[in-house]
Parts: structure tokens; C-alpha cells; sequence
């Protein structure tokens, strides 16, 4: 870990241009309320929720209209009133098909009676004051949680009850809560955390509650001032919150390398951040804990970033889950003509699409239209062996030779080599001079590790 006059950082890892000059000076605009919403029962890691409502049915917004499908699942709910047109397998973002309900709108956006619409500043501060904290239990926010379907924000989707609820002999010291956004072009979380302050700070007073942690470290990249001056202005009596200015790196956002820049704590291969005492939360996710907990209000629309130099006009807005990409798209003017790629998050780990028809899901952080410089596939050369990728690895794996066991499918000496500690966050391939697709054959050497995984434990 280096500390200098540019904050904190970790090992390994890179600069690169953050482009966020595009979306930055936006604030966030509601979209106008979409005719139709596509809501899959699958926006999160772990087992699919369970459809709950029929076709020709009536719903409202923010109602379940898919049941938690195991402990590590959580609560679908309709972003729209309306009726239930169609229930089966649709396009979903992450490139297949997933079972969906398609709602199509009613135009009275009729909300359930018991969620609360208030969002003063006031109504946070006596919301979460000692008094009001203390009358509720870490129990209660943690059950509450999964009801409202709430996952993590920052694009990973993990349930968040599941990080709150820690195995028997794993304590949680700090709260790290994730206000890097590294990616660059994407500024949602930025503008949330300028524009939403009151609301941030009770999700983060309401986790530290859920977790038992007794510290709370915020951390952001140094390119947002902005933030970092106006949290610690506003927060200066918040004595257990420390807000941390890191280094501009690339991936300073991923759980452990944050570990590592704030706390210099390294999570063991294979380990997750309980087993430095530690539970990493996106600012994102401490504002939809707020909603939760303390409006009744489920998670049914999120704040992101459409962005790029192909698209007309960038924007940061607050969405419904299950509009179209196509209908985002048009609010923010339409592709330019020369657009060449579009994708679901940022351009190191976001997901290229091949329809706008595809639904804004939960862990929609961004949509993001590149141009044709920076959006065709560069032709692969000969490995060099210089060792670049080695240097970038913020995991300190071996790219190129994990890339070869991935061609001459030698999974065991992929599995040897730590292949499951790679992240897929794209150093690699985005400082290889030879174009070598690495963060492809990583993502195929780990899927079939984990197949021969799970055969031994199946014999």
C-alpha cells in the first residue's frame, strides 16, 4: 500500500483516462414513466425469485411480483402499475434468456399505500437518530432487506442480507462503503452522493446497525472533489465515519484492492472480506437500504449513467427497472450515426449488447455507447512476453500463462494457478500490445474449474 500527497492506493493496477467530464455536471433526471416494463426474476447472484402473479393481473408499483428463491435470492417487485400482459423466458442483458414478466402500464403509476414518498433531509436525520436506531434491531433490518429485494448496486448484484448476516465466528469490524466508481465514464454514484447525502448517510447508520461494525471508512477517488469536501462538511460530527481520498487507479473499486488501499488488509485466495473483518457496501446499495428500511419502499428503480461519445446527449437518471435500453436510449437524444457498441456498464467490465430491447435490471449502473475508434475488436498478435500483464494484475496472477492453460485446456494447472482469484477487470487485456482476448480465456478457464468442482463433489 503507498499513502501520498494523491491518497491511498494499492499494488498493481493502472491510470487510464476516466472520460467522466461527459456525464459529471449532471444531475440526476427521473425518466419520464416507461408504456411497458420487462422485470426478470433473475437480477442478482444466487437462486432466481419465484414468479408470484398471473397474466391478466393487476399490480402496483413497488408490488412482489417474484418470491425470495433461496437464502441467497431476494424479492422481485413491479416499477409500474399496470397489467400483466406475459410471463416467460425474454432477452436479458446478461446475454440470455430469463424468465420475465412484461407489465404494460396503467399511467396512474399507483404506488402500495405503505411506502413513504417524504425524502426531506429532515425526514433522514430524525429517522435515523439515536433514539430511532435504537428502536430498531440489526435482526429486523437484516430480514427487511431481502423483502425489499435489495443487492448490491455497484453492479455485482450479491444479495446484501447474506453480507449482513456473517457465519458463526466471523465478526465485522469496519464498514468499507464504495464511493470509488473507477469505471471510467460512469458518474451515477458521484451525483448520488452530491445530490443525495441525507439519504446516504442513513443507509450507511442503518448498515454499520445490521453488520455490528464500529467503524465506517468511505472511500472516493480523488477526481470527485466535489464529494469528498462536501461529505466531510456535512459529516464532520460523524466521529465513526472517515472519508478516505484514494488514488486514481484502476480497479480501486473492487472489494479487496479498497481492502487493501484503506485498510492495508489483504483477504486471503479464495477468502471474501469477512476474513479481515471487513463487509463492502456500494454507496449506491446504502441508499437503497435507506428506501428499505426506513420508507417500506422496495428496490424497483435505480440511478445510472448514459454516457459515451455516441450518444446524443449524456445523462444521469433515476430509471425503473424493466424499461428498455431503446427508451433510455431516445431520452438521451438517440445514437450518433457512427455508433459502434453499446454496453451495460463501463468499457473494462461491462457487457456488449446486441439489442436495446434488453430491460434496465438492478445492477444497471450504466449504458454506455461507444464510437468505432474505441468500439471494434483489435486484431490478436503473437504473445510478446513482456510481462505487462503481470505488472497490472491486481490480483498478482500470471495472465499470459493463465491464457495459454485456458487454449491448451489445462484447467487443473488453471485451477494451480489461482485462475478463480481473477476478477475479470480487464488490465490485463487492455494493456496487452498483442490484443490478446485474456479476460475471455480467464472467464472460460474458471467456468470449466468450477464444472470439474463441482463433478468431484458430486461423485
Amino acid at each position: 500500500m503507498s499513502k501520498n500527497k494523491e491518497g491511498k492506493t494499492f499494488s498493481h493496477g493502472f491510470h487510464i483516462p476516466d472520460y467522466k467530464e461527459l456525464s459529471s455536471h449532471c444531475t440526476i433526471t427521473a425518466l419520464p414513466l416507461p408504456t411497458q416494463v420487462l422485470i426478470p426474476l433473475a437480477q442478482h447472484i444466487g437462486a432466481p425469485a419465484k414468479c408470484c402473479v398471473e397474466v391478466g393481473q393487476r399490480v402496483l408499483t413497488g408490488q412482489k411480483i417474484g418470491e425470495q428463491g433461496g437464502f441467497v435470492s431476494v424479492n422481485i417487485h413491479s416499477s409500474i402499475s399496470g397489467i400483466v400482459k406475459d410471463i416467460r423466458p425474454f432477452l436479458h442483458p446478461l446475454g440470455r434468456l430469463v424468465e420475465s414478466v412484461l407489465i404494460e402500464s396503467d399511467g396512474k403509476d399507483e404506488w402500495l399505500a405503505q411506502i413513504e414518498r417524504n425524502s426531506e433531509p429532515g425526514f433522514w436525520q430524525e429517522r435515523t437518530s439515536e433514539t430511532a436506531l435504537a428502536a430498531i434491531s440489526s435482526e429486523e433490518i437484516t430480514k427487511i432487506l431481502p423483502q425489499m429485494g435489495i443487492v448490491g448496486m455497484g453492479g455485482a448484484t450479491f444479495p446484501t442480507h447474506v453480507k449482513m448476516t456473517p457465519p458463526e465466528g466471523k465478526v465485522v469490524e469496519t464498514l468499507i462503503v464504495n464511493g470509488v466508481e473507477c469505471e471510467p465514464y460512469l458518474t451515477a454514484d458521484h451525483r448520488l452522493m452530491l445530490e443525495e447525502t441525507p439519504k446516504l448517510l442513513a443507509g450507511i447508520k442503518l448498515l454499520m446497525k445490521a453488520c455490528g461494525a464500529k467503524k465506517v471508512h468511505v472511500g472516493i477517488e480523488m477526481n470527485k472533489p466535489d464529494v469528498i469536501d462536501l461529505l466531510r462538511a456535512e459529516w464532520v460530527d460523524q466521529k465513526d465515519i472517515t472519508i478516505e481520498p484514494l488514488q486514481l487507479k484502476y480497479p480501486q473499486g473492487a472489494e479487496k484492492q479498497l481492502i487493501k488501499s484503506i485498510l492495508n488488509r489483504e483477504v486471503p485466495s479464495g477468502g471474501l472480506p469477512l476474513d479481515v473483518g471487513v463487509v463492502v457496501n456500494n454507496v449506491g446499495t446504502a441508499a437503497a437500504v435507506a428506501d428499505a428500511v426506513l420508507k417500506n419502499k422496495p428496490l424497483f428503480e435505480r440511478v445510472l449513467t448514459v454516457t459515451g461519445e455516441g450518444v446524443a446527449r449524456p445523462q444521469n437518471l433515476l430509471v425503473r427497472v424493466g424499461t428498455s435500453f431503446e427508451e433510455v436510449l431516445q431520452f438521451c437524444g438517440g445514437l450518433k450515426p457512427n455508433a459502434k457498441k453499446i454496453l451495460m456498464g463501463g468499457p473494462m467490465m461491462g457487457l456488449a449488447q446486441y439489442s436495446t430491447e434488453v430491460p434496465v435490471i438492478k445492477g444497471t449502473s450504466g449504458i454506455l455507447v461507444l464510437l468505432e475508434d474505441k468500439g471494434r475488436i483489435k486484431q490478436e498478435t503473437n504473445c510478446l512476453r513482456c510481462g505487462h500483464c503481470l505488472d497490472l494484475c491486481p490480483m498478482m496472477l500470471n495472465p499470459s500463462l493463465l491464457g495459454l492453460f485456458a487454449r491448451a485446456k489445462e484447467f487443473s494447472k488453471s485451477d494451480k494457478f489461482n485462475v478463480l482469484d481473477c476478477m475479470e477487470c480487464g488490465t490485463c487485456a487492455y494493456g496487452c500490445p498483442a490484443k490478446i482476448p485474456l479476460v475471455h480465456l480467464m472467464r472460460f478457464a474458471k467456468g470449466e474449474v468450477l464444472a470439474q468442482r463441482r463433478k468431484m463433489v458430486a461423485k
